[in-house]
């Protein structure tokens, strides 16, 4: 099933969807989407580098952590295949991670065949996203072609892209961004000149996460007094209210596969609706289940953007945030989500403080 989660409504009204670069229409993601706002993206970096000539700034080199993107994508690889046979009862054993792919053992010929159709592409035209492979001993390999890891490479510099222009513009920072090579971001920024103010809105990585609603006391009383152990009091999103949330027995955001903002049917309220990956799915599933008739939060860089109560097991691996947002938070909100769940972190491999250039 797919969850919903609501908070307080607010009321409709009429409003336009603005897209957060450059004032551009809000786009649905398709090739040409893409390539429009490729194209937004290479003007504004060009005008920055006109900018950053004529009046000075800085400029930094972030590199994506392409090592923990190959193990996400092994890591991804193994739910899909783990799925994959046990959703088709059959056989198996030995399957691990090994050296960059996965190892399992598949007695039968005929499953083997079974389970790899449905791992490879049905689409003919399309290239093979994984190799496979005898390593002996009864055991096939598994491994993410190279193609597969460089496509995810580039969604990755893509969605670190708009992660960096989206906190650039919380922080009221005027910036040009562009991919620099394969697993490279250059930003540009004039008339900054302190880097390392930037850098430092980098340095910690996005928390998100599902935790469960302590209910052994007020919010209000452990804010007076002392939370109990194990909890912790943080405070909503928008409502700004206290919450006391256990710090274990939830799960991390790191599973969101996809978020994106939207508008309600019915309502067109703003919304949020996000997506798990098999292993997420199945973590959801299970706490979910385990806690029917209690409250959970939805917890961003500690902060409570909802706190629904769990009615039933929550096992489709998708749900939608709802409540007092504005088109602009709705947007911010799903960034983060992103952002939390993009594998490893940001490293600076260059940065510079330039003066303006002397005519």
């Amino acid at each position: 099933m797919t969850m919903t989660i609501r908070t307080d409504r607010i009321r409709t009204m009429g409003f336009f969807v603005a897209f957060a670069l450059a004032s551009m229409p809000l786009l649905t993601k398709t090739a040409s989407a893409d390539a429009q706002l490729d194209k937004a993206r290479a003007t504004i970096a060009a005008n920055a580098a006109k900018a950053l000539e004529a009046q000075g700034g800085s400029r930094i080199v972030f590199k994506v952590d392409a090592t923990a993107l190959r193990e996400a994508a092994v890591t991804d690889l193994r739910d899909d295949l783990y799925r994959t046979l046990r959703e088709g009862r059959i056989p198996f054993s030995g399957l691990a991670i090994n050296n960059g792919g996965i190892e399992v053992k598949i007695a039968d010929a005929a499953d083997r065949d079974r389970v790899l159709g449905k791992l490879i592409p049905k689409d003919a035209k399309a290239p093979p996203n994984i190799d496979v492979s005898d390593t002996g001993g009864g055991l096939t390999r598994i491994a993410p072609t190279q193609a597969a890891f460089a496509d995810r490479l580039h969604d990755l510099v893509g969605q670190s892209i708009e992660m960096i222009e989206q906190r650039l513009r919380n922080a009221d920072i005027k910036a040009g961004l562009l991919p620099d090579g394969a697993d490279r971001i250059r930003v540009l920024l004039p008339g900054v000149t302190d880097p390392d103010r930037v850098t430092a809105i980098f340095a910690k990585k996005v928390r998100v996460g599902i935790r469960l609603i302590d209910l052994s006391m007020a919010a209000e009383d452990a804010v007076k007094g002392s939370p109990p152990s194990g909890s912790e009091v943080l405070y909503g999103y928008k409502d700004k209210q206290p919450y006391l949330v256990l710090r274990d027995g939830g799960m991390d955001g790191e599973d969101i596969i996809d978020a994106s903002p939207g508008l309600a049917t019915g309502s067109r309220d703003p919304i949020v609706s996000f997506r798990f990956n098999a292993r997420g799915t199945r973590r959801l599933a299970h706490i979910t289940a385990d806690n029917i008739g209690k409250p959970f939060a939805i917890v961003l860089d500690d902060q409570v953007l909802s706190a629904p109560v769990i009615r039933e097991p929550i096992t489709g691996g998708s749900g939608q945030i709802s409540g007092n947002f504005t088109i602009p938070e709705a947007m911010t909100v799903a960034m983060m989500l992103r952002a939390g769940a993009l594998p490893g972190r940001l490293t600076v491999v260059e940065q510079q403080t330039l003066e303006p250039a002397k005519h």
